[in-house]
C-alpha cells in the first residue's frame, strides 16, 4: 500500500468469510494487536485514524484497520447503526486475527470510533478474556446495550473532544454504567472529529499508554536446570531474555546493590548505558527486613507504603517519617559514593529496564516502578533472574513488560538461588559503573 512506519509496512487483508477489507501494520518487537472498529461515515482509509494508527505502530503495536460492513452493506444506512451486526464483524476479525501466524500470539485491544465503539464494548463483553483492552475516540458507547456494558471486564477508555458536549455526557453515562477498570478522558478544544491541530496527537499518546499497559506480554518465566552460578550468570542469562528490546535502545536501571552485577551483563549485551535506582526500604519497627514501604530518591523523593503490612502493625506517623529520614540519609550516600556527582539517566521518553537479583515480597520494587511512572518512560520494563509467582503478578501491574527467568513454587529466598550469593560491596558498584556497556 506504500504506507511505513517505524519498520512496518501496511498491507491489505480481506476477512473471511464475509470477504470485508482491512489494513495490517506489524512493526518489529510486536507487543500485542489493535483492530479498529470504524463507525458511521468512517472506514479504513480514514486518515484520522491512519494517523493514530500509525503512532500505535511507532509503540510497537500491530494494528488492523477494518471496513466492518462491504460496500453493497454500508449502501443501506441502517447497517452502520446496527451495533449486534458491528460487533458481530468484529468478533469475525479478532478469530481471523487469532489464526495468523504473525498476530496469534499477541493480546488484542480494540480502537473504536463512533458507532464503532459500542461494537467494541459489545465484542468485548462476548469475547472475555481474549480482549485485553478498549479505547474510544469520540465514540458513541451509549449504543452498546446496557447489558453488555455490564459484562465488559477488560480496561476501557472514553476519549472525549471537550468541545463536543453532547458526547461528553453519552459517554458520562456510559462511564458510570461500566464496572471494569476505566478512565474518561476531554481533550480541551477538540470537536467530535478532532481534527484541530494537536487534538489527535493527545488521542495518540493516550492510547498508546491504555494499551501498552494492558496488552504487554504476560510475565514470562522458564525455570533453569539449578541456581545461578553468581549474579554474573543470572545477568547473563536476563540479557538473553531481553534481547528483543536491544532495537529500542534502552535504558538499564538497576537497585543497589546486588542488582548492579546483573544489571551490568544486561547492559553490556543491550549496548545500553547503566545506572542505578537510589531506594531504601523503610523497615518496620524491630523488624528491619520486614518492609513498611521504600523511599525512592529524586527531586522530590517518593514514600510507597505497603499498606497491608501498615495496616497490621500499626506503626506512628512518627516513627514513619522518622525511619524515612533514616534512610533518605543513607541513599544520599550511596549517591556521593555511585555517581560522584554525575546527574542520573533521564527517563522521560525512553524504555527503561529495571533490574534487580531477586524479588522477595516486591515492596521495593512496588516503589521503584511507581517513582519511576511519574517520569514518564516510552515503557518500563521489569527484569529479573528470580521472584516468587504472586509478588511478580502485581508489579507486573505497574511495568508495561514483565520479564522473569524463574518463579519457583514454593519460594522462600532470593539467596536459594544461587550458589554464590556474595554481599555486593559498594566498591563493585563503584567499578561496574564507571566501566562502559555501549
Amino acid at each position: 500500500m506504500g504506507l511505513m512506519n517505524s519498520g512496518s509496512t501496511v498491507m491489505p487483508v480481506r476477512i473471511a468469510p464475509h470477504g470485508f477489507e482491512g489494513l495490517l501494520g506489524v512493526p518489529p518487537a510486536v507487543q500485542g494487536l489493535v483492530i479498529f472498529a470504524h463507525g458511521s461515515g468512517s472506514g479504513c482509509l480514514s486518515p484520522r485514524n491512519n494517523q493514530v494508527a500509525a503512532g500505535l505502530r511507532g509503540c510497537g503495536l500491530a494494528t488492523l484497520l477494518l471496513d466492518l460492513l462491504t460496500p453493497e452493506e454500508e449502501a443501506t444506512r441502517a447497517n452502520v447503526f446496527d451495533i449486534a451486526l458491528l460487533a458481530s464483524r468484529l468478533v469475525e476479525a479478532t478469530e481471523w486475527a487469532q489464526t495468523q501466524p504473525e498476530l496469534r500470539n499477541l493480546r488484542i485491544g480494540y480502537f473504536g470510533a463512533s458507532t464503532g465503539a459500542s461494537a467494541a464494548l459489545v465484542a468485548a463483553a462476548e469475547l472475555g478474556n481474549d480482549i485485553g483492552a478498549v479505547v474510544s475516540r469520540g465514540g458513541r458507547p451509549d449504543l452498546a446495550a446496557r447489558d453488555a456494558l455490564a459484562h465488559v471486564t477488560v480496561p476501557t477508555l472514553l476519549i472525549v473532544g471537550g468541545d463536543d458536549a453532547p458526547v461528553i455526557a453519552l459517554n458520562q453515562a456510559t462511564f458510570d454504567h461500566l464496572r471494569c477498570e476505566k478512565d474518561i478522558v476531554i481533550v480541551p478544544g477538540a470537536g467530535q472529529l478532532f481534527e484541530e491541530p494537536g487534538t489527535i496527537e493527545q488521542v495518540t499518546r493516550r492510547a498508546c499508554d491504555w494499551f501498552l499497559r494492558s496488552l504487554a506480554p504476560r510475565p514470562r518465566a522458564r525455570a533453569p536446570a539449578s541456581p545461578f552460578a553468581d549474579r554474573k550468570e543470572a545477568g547473563r542469562q536476563l540479557a538473553e531474555a531481553l534481547m528483543h528490546l536491544k532495537a529500542e535502545k534502552p535504558i538499564v536501571l538497576a537497585l543497589p546493590r546486588g542488582g548492579v552485577p546483573v544489571a551490568f551483563e544486561v547492559a553490556k549485551a543491550l549496548k545500553a548505558p547503566l545506572d542505578v535506582v537510589l531506594v531504601r526500604k523503610v523497615g518496620a519497627p524491630g523488624q528491619p527486613e520486614l518492609g513498611l514501604g521504600a523511599v525512592v530518591d529524586g527531586a522530590n523523593p517518593l514514600l510507597v507504603l505497603n499498606e497491608d503490612v501498615v495496616a497490621l502493625l500499626r506503626p506512628s506517623q512518627r516513627y514513619i517519617d522518622a525511619e524515612s529520614e533514616r534512610q533518605l540519609v543513607e541513599v544520599e550516600r550511596r549517591r556521593q559514593v555511585y555517581r560522584h556527582g554525575r546527574a542520573p539517566l533521564l527517563v522521560e521518553g525512553r524504555t527503561a529496564i529495571v533490574v534487580d537479583d531477586g524479588i522477595a515480597t516486591g515492596g521495593t520494587m512496588k516503589a521503584v516502578l511507581s517513582a519511576l511512572r511519574q517520569s514518564n518512560p516510552k515503557r518500563l520494563v521489569l527484569a529479573v533472574p528470580v521472584a516468587p509467582a504472586d509478588s511478580l503478578e502485581e508489579l507486573s501491574r505497574l511495568a508495561d513488560e514483565t520479564v522473569c527467568l524463574n518463579t519457583p513454587e514454593p519460594f522462600y529466598a532470593v539467596g536459594a538461588h544461587y550458589r554464590d550469593f556474595t554481599q555486593t560491596s559498594d566498591a563493585e558498584v563503584v567499578d561496574l559503573l564507571a566501566r562502559p556497556t555501549i
